[in-house]
C-alpha cells in the first residue's frame, strides 16, 4: 500500500496522518484502491479498502473515522463524534480520538493542526469551495472559536490538479483573481493550489508551517486518482488526520 505522509506533521508524535493513493490491496482498474462508495465501485471492496487504510495507519475505521458528504460548499462543522457527519466540506475538532477525513480526486484537500490548542481540521476545497473561501473561513474558525495563533497552525495541502491541466471556461475563471486564471486558447487554466496557499499566507501563517504537495493528480496517473482524467471511472483518495489522546 502506498500512503503519502507529511514531513511537517511527522514532527508531532500526537498526530497520525496519511493520504491514500491508487495503490493498495492489489486493486484493479478502473477504480483501483478507492475510498468512495458513490462512484460505482463494489461497496464491500470500498469498506475493505477503508479498513485496510486505517489499519495501516494504526487506526480503526469503524471506531475512529469521521467523514462528511462533500457538496462543494463553504459549510464547516465542528465534530464531537465519529461516523457520518452529514453534508459539509470542512470538519474540525478539539476532541482526541477522532480521525477527520477529506476526500479528493483532483481538488485540494487541506489538513490543519494547532499544536498549542490541540485542534485539527480536514478541508475539501474544489473550485466552488475555493471561490467561497472555505479554507479562509476554516482558519477564521480556529482563530475565533479556539483562540488559535497563526504561529501555532500547521498545514498540509494534498496532491491536486495543477494549473497545467485544469482547464475551465470564462464563467468559472471570472470568479477568481486574474493571477489564478491564465488565458489559453480561448479557455483558462485555473490554479487552485496557489489560490488556497495564498489564503493561508494572507492569514499570517509562516511559510515554513505550510507543506503543499507538488504532485499533480492528473499527471501522476500511475498512483493518483483524477476525476478530470478518468471521469466517472475515477476512484477517490482519502486523507486522514487524527489527534491521539493521552493514553495512546
Amino acid at each position: 500500500m502506498l500512503i503519502l505522509k507529511s514531513k511537517l506533521f511527522s514532527q508531532f508524535p500526537e498526530i497520525v496522518f496519511g493520504f491514500s493513493t491508487k495503490i493498495g490491496s492489489d486493486r484493479k482498474p478502473p477504480f483501483h484502491f478507492n475510498m468512495s462508495v458513490s462512484v460505482g465501485d463494489e461497496n464491500d471492496l470500498v469498506i475493505n479498502n477503508r479498513n485496510e487504510f486505517f489499519k495501516t495507519l494504526g487506526l480503526n475505521y469503524h471506531k475512529d473515522a469521521a467523514y462528511q458528504k462533500q457538496i462543494h460548499s463553504d459549510i464547516i462543522k465542528e465534530v464531537t463524534s465519529c461516523g457520518q457527519q452529514g453534508e459539509s466540506d470542512s470538519i474540525i475538532t478539539d476532541k482526541p480520538g477522532i480521525a477527520l477525513v477529506a476526500s479528493s480526486a483532483d481538488c485540494p484537500a487541506i489538513f490543519i493542526y494547532d499544536k498549542n490548542k490541540k485542534v485539527i481540521a480536514a478541508v475539501h476545497s474544489g473550485w466552488r469551495g475555493t471561490e467561497q473561501k472555505i479554507l479562509d473561513k476554516t482558519i477564521d474558525t480556529f482563530f475565533k472559536k479556539y483562540n488559535s495563533a497563526p504561529n501555532d497552525l500547521y498545514f498540509y495541502m494534498s496532491p491536486a490538479i495543477s494549473k497545467k491541466y485544469y482547464e475551465v471556461g470564462e464563467d468559472v475563471a471570472s470568479k477568481f483573481h486574474s493571477k489564478y486564471s491564465i488565458p489559453k486558447n480561448g479557455k483558462f487554466m485555473l490554479d487552485l493550489k496557489s489560490a488556497n496557499y495564498d489564503m493561508i499566507i494572507n492569514k499570517g501563517i509562516p511559510a515554513g508551517q505550510i507543506e503543499s504537495s507538488e504532485l499533480c493528480s492528473y499527471e501522476c496517473s500511475q498512483f493518483l486518482h483524477s476525476y478530470r482524467r478518468e471521469g466517472d471511472r475515477s476512484g477517490r483518495a482519502w486523507g486522514v488526520i487524527y489527534l491521539k489522546d493521552n493514553n495512546e
